[in-house]
């Protein structure tokens, strides 16, 4: 059975976006946190995105220059390209990745079943898909990138639910930003 997690970069104070939607130039991962992430991505077989996510990330198998920006960036676009992607959405006219199949409800019963009969990990990405996720009791796992920043206001990570967290692995990194991973109980 695999395990759903929940990972994304974030400020300090809990948000993926500013005010303006911006996450670009705060939210950049150096080659350490890039190792880092690779190792976590190794493990995962299936993405689950919503519209926006998708589109954002497509660039790893798209765009040749994201691709080459450093060996750590090489190696994330290998990874990305090689796993299964299912993309919810209701507007989405198409997908133009490999691998890729769109779906339009995220249907909290399908997820479950491919978590069952999944020999892999799977995440779930964005916090608005996620957010579903969390509702529906789905997500196993939360994984934290923390950046050293405080935005005071944007898109938050996590939904508006409780969530009882138990602290299974943290590890800092040279550029001052912390990785934290916990299990939902």
């Amino acid at each position: 059975m695999g395990r759903l997690l929940y990972s994304m970069i974030l400020s300090a104070d809990g948000y993926v976006a500013d005010s303006e939607g911006r996450f670009a130039d705060w939210a950049r991962p150096d080659e350490e946190v890039l190792e880092a992430v690779n190792e976590d991505t190794a493990d995962v077989g299936t993405f689950l995105y919503g519209r926006r996510m998708y589109e954002m990330m497509a660039v790893w198998e798209t765009d040749p220059a994201v691709q080459s920006q450093s060996p750590q960036s090489e190696e994330f676009a290998r990874h990305w390209q090689s796993k299964e992607k299912i993309v919810y959405s209701t507007t989405l006219e198409d997908v133009d990745t490999k691998l890729t199949r769109l779906e339009r409800d995220f249907t909290p019963k399908e997820v479950r079943a491919v978590k069952e009969t999944a020999g892999h990990d799977l995440t779930v990405d964005g916090p608005s898909l996620a957010a579903e996720a969390f509702r529906h009791g789905l997500v196993d796992e939360v994984h934290m990138l923390v950046c050293p920043i405080v935005l005071g206001g944007g898109l938050r990570m996590l939904p508006d639910v409780r969530l009882n967290l138990r602290l299974r692995a943290e590890r800092r990194f040279g550029n001052d930003m912390v990785q934290l991973k916990y299990t939902v109980d």
